[in-house]
C-alpha cells in the first residue's frame, strides 16, 4: 500500500510540473499584427570597404518580445544596391533571402551580414545602400544596410625598376613584396596611401622619397579598414603586415617627410654594408612610426637623421640603433604598447661587432627629445663605451647629468594625452607636462621649426621637448 501511494504521489507531481511548464512555455504562434519584431539597431553600417574584396562580418539581433512564438515569413535583401551585394547568414545558412524563420517567445536570433562591393569607378569612397526587409504577420519592417566602397590600385609582387611616382589618386593595395631596384627611385606623393595585405612589405635597394605634408601625410598601414569591435579601429592592432626594409651598399638618401606608418610586424629597417658619414641613408622628418609587433625602427651601420618624429608603441624596444651615426632632434620615443607590458628598454643603442672582431662604434646625439614609457628609458649601464649623448632630453628614470647626459630632465612627466586603458594613444603634451619650454633652441634645426601639425616651436621663444609643440588643452580634454 505504501509503495502504491508513493507511485501515485510521483505521478501527481509530474502532472503538476507538466501543467506548470505548459503555462510558462507558450508553443502557439502569434498571428497578431500588433506583435512586431524588435532590432538592436536600425542601420548596419560597414566602414570603408575595399572593392572586389570581402568584408568582415557584422551582426544584428532580432527580438521576439511576444510570449508566443513568431514566424517571420520572409527575410531578404531588397537588392537596391547596383554596385555591390549584401549577404546574410541565418541559423548557419548563407543566402540573400529566407522564409519561415521561427523565434520562440521572448527569445531572439542573430543575423550575420557581409558585403561585397563592385568597383565604384571613382577615386573617392562612395556609399552604397540597401534594405534588409522582414515580413511578419502582415507587417513589413526594414533595417538599412550601408557601406563605403573604395577602389584601389593593386600591386602584386611588383618591382620598381625605374623612377616611379605613387600618387594620391587612389590607395594602393600591396600584396607580397614590392621591390625597389638598385638604380630606381620610388616617390610617394603627398596624400598617397599604401595599404598592405597580410605579410606584405617593401624592400628597397634603390631610393625612396615620401613628400607628405601636414595637410596630406603619406599613409602606410594594413588593409583592414574596418573596426575590431564597436568604435575601435584596426589601427590599434600591430602585426597586420610586414614592414619596410632599406638595404644597399651605400647611403641612398631615403627621405621620408610626414609619413604615418602603423600596424606592421617588423617596423622599418635600414642598414648598409659600411658606415657612410657623408650620405644619409635614412632621414625622417615629422613622421610617425607606431604600433609594431617587434620594433618600430632598426638601423645598423648607417647615417640616420630623425627630425620631429614620433616613434611609439612596440612589443620590444621602439628604436634600436647599432653602429653608424644617428642624430635625433625634437623626437618622442614612447612605449605604452597595448597588448603586453614591454620588457625591453624604450631606446637601445649599441656598437656593432663585426665577424673579423673589429667594432663599428655608434655615434649618436639625441637633442630636445622625450624618452618615456612602461619600461626603462635606455639600455642599462653607463654609456662610457658608446659615443652617445643625450642633450636636453626628458627621461622617466632617476639619474643625474654626466658626460653623456647633458642638461636632462630626470623623472619627468610628459603628461601625454595618451590614456592606455581607454585605447587612446596620443603623444602630444598635456597642460602639466614637464617638457614644456625645457628645450634648447640652438639644438632645434630649421627643419624641426614646425611640428607635424604645423605648430611653430619657436613661437613662444622657449622650445618644448619632443615631437610636438604644446598647445593648451581645454580642461575637459586634459582630464
Amino acid at each position: 500500500m505504501t509503495h502504491t501511494r508513493h507511485i501515485l504521489w510521483i505521478a501527481a507531481a509530474a502532472l503538476m510540473l507538466a501543467v506548470c511548464f505548459s503555462s510558462c512555455i507558450e508553443d502557439g504562434f502569434t498571428t497578431s499584427p500588433n506583435d512586431k519584431l524588435a532590432f538592436n539597431m536600425d542601420t548596419v553600417a560597414f566602414d570603408t570597404v575595399i572593392t572586389l574584396q570581402g568584408t568582415a562580418t557584422k551582426q544584428m539581433v532580432v527580438y521576439n518580445r511576444s510570449k508566443k512564438q513568431i514566424n517571420i515569413s520572409s527575410i531578404k535583401v531588397a537588392g537596391l544596391a547596383t554596385k555591390g551585394r549584401f549577404h546574410l547568414n541565418v541559423d548557419g545558412v548563407r543566402g540573400d533571402s529566407f522564409q519561415n524563420v521561427e523565434i520562440r517567445g521572448n527569445d531572439s536570433i542573430f543575423i550575420f551580414i557581409e558585403a561585397y562591393l563592385d568597383e565604384m569607378e571613382k577615386n573617392e569612397p562612395t556609399m552604397i545602400e540597401d534594405i534588409l526587409e522582414f515580413e511578419t504577420n502582415g507587417n513589413s519592417q526594414k533595417v538599412t544596410l550601408t557601406a563605403w566602397g573604395q577602389d584601389v590600385i593593386r600591386m602584386r609582387g611588383d618591382t620598381i625598376s625605374h623612377d616611379t611616382h605613387l600618387t594620391a589618386t587612389k590607395p594602393y593595395l600591396i600584396y607580397d613584396t614590392l621591390f625597389v631596384a638598385l638604380d630606381a627611385t620610388l616617390t610617394l606623393d603627398a596624400g598617397a596611401t599604401l595599404l598592405f595585405h597580410d605579410k606584405a612589405a617593401i624592400r628597397c635597394k634603390g631610393r625612396m622619397l615620401a613628400n607628405g605634408t601636414a595637410e596630406d601625410p603619406v599613409i602606410l598601414r594594413g588593409d583592414r579598414l574596418d573596426r575590431i569591435v564597436g568604435s575601435y579601429s584596426f589601427d590599434l592592432m600591430s602585426g597586420q603586415w610586414g614592414g619596410i626594409i632599406f638595404n644597399s651598399s651605400y647611403g641612398n638618401g631615403n627621405v621620408l617627410k610626414h609619413v604615418i606608418m602603423r600596424g606592421s610586424s617588423i617596423g622599418m629597417h635600414c642598414s648598409t654594408d659600411h658606415i657612410d658619414t657623408v650620405n644619409c641613408a635614412l632621414k625622417l622628418v615629422n613622421c610617425v612610426l607606431t604600433n609594431s609587433a617587434t620594433t618600430c625602427l632598426v638601423t645598423a651601420t648607417c647615417k640616420v637623421e630623425l627630425i620631429g618624429t614620433e616613434i611609439s608603441d612596440a612589443a620590444e624596444e621602439v628604436a634600436y640603433f647599432a653602429g653608424g651615426k644617428v642624430t635625433a632632434s625634437q623626437c618622442t620615443f614612447a612605449n605604452y604598447y597595448l597588448f603586453k607590458v614591454p620588457s625591453y628598454p624604450i631606446l637601445n643603442v649599441f656598437n656593432v661587432r663585426y665577424e673579423d672582431g673589429s667594432t663599428g662604434k655608434i655615434k649618436a646625439y639625441f637633442d630636445n627629445c622625450i624618452i618615456n614609457g612602461l619600461y626603462s628609458d635606455i639600455n642599462e649601464g653607463d654609456l662610457d663605451e658608446y659615443d652617445v649623448y643625450l642633450r636636453y632630453c626628458m627621461l622617466k628614470s632617476q639619474g643625474k647629468d654626466d658626460d653623456h647626459f647633458i642638461n636632462c630632465v630626470w623623472e619627468g612627466d610628459p603628461d601625454f594625452l595618451t590614456v592606455r586603458d581607454d585605447y587612446l594613444f596620443d603623444y602630444r603634451l598635456g597642460n602639466e607636462s614637464d617638457a614644456i619650454g625645457k628645450g634648447n633652441p640652438s639644438l632645434c634645426p630649421n627643419e624641426a621649426r614646425y611640428d607635424r601639425y604645423g605648430n611653430d616651436r619657436k613661437s613662444r621663444g622657449a622650445v618644448d621637448l619632443g615631437a610636438y609643440v604644446w598647445v593648451e588643452v581645454p580642461d575637459e580634454e586634459d582630464d
